[in-house]
């Protein structure tokens, strides 16, 4: 098994346990993350909705970024992973969710983001982690360590429930 199907896996391994399902919100990664999960036997029970939202405008419409965002900060920022987690929950009424936006290249970069600029928002209830990775490689190499990082964020944010739960 790949290392992203056995990523996909665990994290719907956590979930059945948790009793809960899972969102995700997508720019720079196409539908990755939805279609590493739903390669699981048995996604259905834990895998809610995927948002595939890689313009702009479908950012707005779809899960609720305010459009004042992309003329202030860029589509590749905290405060739109952020505003598109919330939104795919709120949308989607799942218990967790993963949100990404990038520049997955080869052509978009520029010096303040460069190619590989990748920005991560995670959701479980009321909490959230946001992060910037910088991924190294071309178009495919982003993408696809863009996809690992979001299922090794939610496994983190499932294991932790697991563990408060006692």
């Amino acid at each position: 098994m790949d290392p992203i199907t056995q990523l996909a896996s665990t994290l719907g391994e956590r979930l059945r346990r948790l009793n809960a399902q899972v969102t995700t919100a997508e720019s720079c990664t196409g539908g990755g993350i939805a279609e590493a999960i739903t390669r699981i036997a048995g996604s259905s029970t834990w895998f809610e909705a995927g948002y595939v939202t890689y313009s702009n405008a479908q950012k707005s419409k779809q899960l609720g970024v305010a459009d004042a965002l992309f003329a202030t900060v860029g589509a590749v920022s905290r405060e739109v992973v952020e505003a598109m987690v919330r939104g795919a929950r709120a949308e989607s009424g799942a218990r967790f969710a993963v949100a990404v936006s990038g520049i997955a290249g080869p052509d978009g970069g520029s010096p303040q983001k460069p190619v590989g600029t990748v920005w991560l928002a995670w959701s479980a209830g009321e909490r959230e982690l946001v992060e910037c990775r910088h991924f190294p490689g071309d178009r495919d190499e982003v993408r696809r360590q863009t996809v690992k990082a979001a299922l090794e964020g939610l496994i983190q944010l499932a294991a932790e429930e697991i563990a408060n739960r006692g």
